[in-house]
């Protein structure tokens, strides 16, 4: 038992390391999450606007942003292309009452790396930060740099550039990481249930055809006329990176 309570401790410690960003013009709401995330161990912070976001995020290190949608300036997808335009990496976790498939494929191409439907459950939202969180912990392990490459395409994972045949490549977050996912193992058929948790983690649910959107939107960025296919579909099973026919 003594050493059970040890372990809780310590992750209750380490998880205080953690800086959070709460943005909601909803002070109830605000003051609720943060209560619940503290009592975690997480540090808060709060923003009633867009504005006042970009700037408490542009003036500190955050370990995620966890932004609604309807904010009283400028929506949470625009703060998000703010955010992301201006080479900021924070990962971010997207409220929202919208639960159209297009609405939320907009929402993680603005740069979201997660959301959540409201109403919500707090034990919901509290998993997804959780996972989120170990995300970023992976990411940080390979910080140092670490360079793959495949048939000209080459990826940096300590700056995330990407470049083919020495042409750099402008990637969202998510798109990213979709590479990242098939370039780890190339030459692999990748399922796509174990693609749809890599990439938008264990807590995924819903609709899968946003892992085909973004497979569109990443071989029209990384496969030019002229150049060899990169990510080839196996059907019924998934995708996989692959260098292929030459695209005309």
């Amino acid at each position: 038992m003594a050493g059970e309570a040890d372990t809780q401790q310590h992750q209750r410690n380490h998880s205080r390391q953690h800086q959070l960003l709460i943005v909601d013009d909803d002070p109830e709401l605000r003051r609720f999450l943060a209560g619940e995330l503290e009592a975690e161990g997480y540090a808060t912070s709060e923003a009633a606007n867009g504005q006042n976001a970009l700037v408490k995020i542009r003036e500190s290190p955050w370990d995620l942003v966890i932004l609604d949608w309807t904010l009283p300036d400028f929506s949470g997808v625009e703060v998000c292309r703010r955010l992301r335009s201006s080479g900021g990496t924070v990962p971010v976790l997207m409220l929202t009452a919208r639960d159209d498939v297009r609405e939320r494929v907009e929402a993680l191409d603005s740069g979201a790396d997660d959301f959540i439907t409201k109403p919500f459950s707090i034990e919901e939202l509290l998993a997804r930060v959780r996972a989120r969180l170990r995300r970023s912990g992976l990411n940080s392990a390979t910080a140092s740099g670490e360079t793959l490459s495949l048939a000209g395409l080459v990826v940096n994972t300590g700056s995330r550039e990407v470049s083919r045949n020495g042409a750099p490549i402008h990637l969202t977050v998510r798109e990213y990481d979709l590479l990242l996912c098939l370039l780890r193992e190339p030459n692999q058929v990748h399922a796509r249930e174990a693609i749809l948790k890599t990439v938008w983690g264990e807590n995924h649910f819903g609709d899968d055809n946003l892992l085909d959107v973004y497979i569109r939107y990443l071989r029209r960025k990384v496969e030019q006329p002229g150049q060899p296919t990169l990510i080839q579909t196996v059907r019924g099973v998934g995708f996989m990176l692959k260098e292929g026919a030459v695209r005309s």
